[in-house]
């Protein structure tokens, strides 16, 4: 399994990195990929990091949003 440290940028787009999306979600009771994206921006544009089955880019990501979602809520 991959580690990931919170200065790991989950989207690219927006340049949010992972402790901003645990953050929102521990802090900001953010517990739906519609409330991370209205708080973070996270996903808003392109969607690759929101979910595998939107990512279009070579090589693929490692984690993404959903799955931040479900580990920590």
């Amino acid at each position: 399994m991959a580690k990931f440290e919170m200065i790991d940028i989950i989207c690219e787009c927006e340049k949010v990195s992972l402790g901003e999306i645990v953050y929102a979600i521990k802090e900001k009771n953010c517990k739906t990929l519609e409330t991370i994206i209205n708080l973070t921006n996270a996903g808003k544009y392109c969607g690759c990091c929101t979910h595998k089955d939107n990512d279009f880019n070579t090589p693929k990501k490692k984690i993404y949003l959903e799955d931040i979602i479900k580990k920590l809520t």
